[in-house]
C-alpha cells in the first residue's frame, strides 16, 4: 500500500532544467561543452566532481564559479548565472496541482532535491506553497549527500516517519539513474518525462493498493 510520495523539484515541478542552461549559454556565449570541460578540469585538479561537491554543500557557489572560470580561461566569466538560470525556470502547474491533490487525499508528502545551498531562496520563491504541500523537504546541500546515493533516500524515508517503509513510497524524478536507485531500495519509481505521461503513472501507482 502506498502511503507516501517523494518528489523531485527541478525538472518535475518546474520546466526542464536544460532550458535554463541553454538560456545562459545564449546569454553568455559559453557552451554546455565548455562548461563540461571546465568541470572535468576542476575534478581532475581537486579529486572530486565540483558539481557533486556543490550539491552536497562541501563547495560554496563562489568557489565553484571561481574554479569553473579558471577552467574556462580567456577571461570568460559566469556573472549572473543563477539569475539567468532561474529567470528561465518556470513552474509546472499540472504537477504542482497533482502534488497538492495527493496531499489532500492524505498521502505523506516529501520533496527530495539535489540543489545548491545558496540557491534555496531562489527555488523556494518559485514555489512559495512548498511547505503547504510538502511536510518534509530534504535538500542535498544541507544533508551532505545527493541522489542517487542510497543514503539520501533512506534519510528521507526515516524523516517521513510514522512507520512508512520504502516499499510504501512513490518516487518521482526526471533523471533515470535517480529512479533506478529508488527502485533498488523498494520504492515505486515514476521517471518524469512530461506531465501528460507522469500524472497517469503516479495515479496508477497510488491507486494499486
Amino acid at each position: 500500500m502506498i502511503r507516501a510520495v517523494i518528489c523531485d523539484f527541478g525538472g518535475v515541478l518546474t520546466t526542464p532544467l536544460v532550458r535554463s542552461f541553454l538560456a545562459f549559454q545564449e546569454h553568455s556565449g559559453i557552451s554546455m561543452g565548455d562548461l563540461g570541460q571546465a568541470m572535468a578540469s576542476m575534478a581532475e585538479e581537486n579529486g572530486a566532481h565540483p558539481l557533486f561537491e556543490l550539491e552536497c554543500g562541501r563547495l560554496s557557489e563562489r568557489d565553484f564559479i571561481a574554479g569553473i572560470e579558471r577552467g574556462l580561461g580567456g577571461g570568460r566569466r559566469l556573472d549572473g548565472f543563477s539569475a539567468k538560470y532561474f529567470e528561465h525556470l518556470d513552474r509546472n502547474e499540472p504537477m504542482i496541482e497533482c502534488m497538492r491533490s495527493l496531499r489532500d487525499r492524505g498521502f505523506r508528502m516529501a520533496m527530495l532535491t539535489n540543489n545548491v545551498r545558496e540557491w534555496e531562496p531562489l527555488w523556494r520563491a518559485k514555489l512559495p506553497e512548498i511547505d503547504e504541500i510538502f511536510e518534509l523537504v530534504v535538500d542535498s546541500a544541507f544533508v551532505g549527500m545527493r541522489k542517487p546515493e542510497p543514503e539520501i533516500y533512506e534519510l528521507t524515508v526515516s524523516r517521513i516517519g510514522d512507520g512508512v517503509a520504502a516499499s510504501e513510497c512513490v518516487f518521482i524524478d526526471d533523471t533515470d539513474v535517480n529512479c533506478q536507485a529508488a527502485e533498488s531500495l523498494g520504492m515505486v519509481a515514476v521517471h518524469f518525462v512530461d506531465s501528460d505521461q507522469a500524472i497517469p503513472e503516479i495515479e496508477k501507482a497510488v491507486s494499486e493498493q
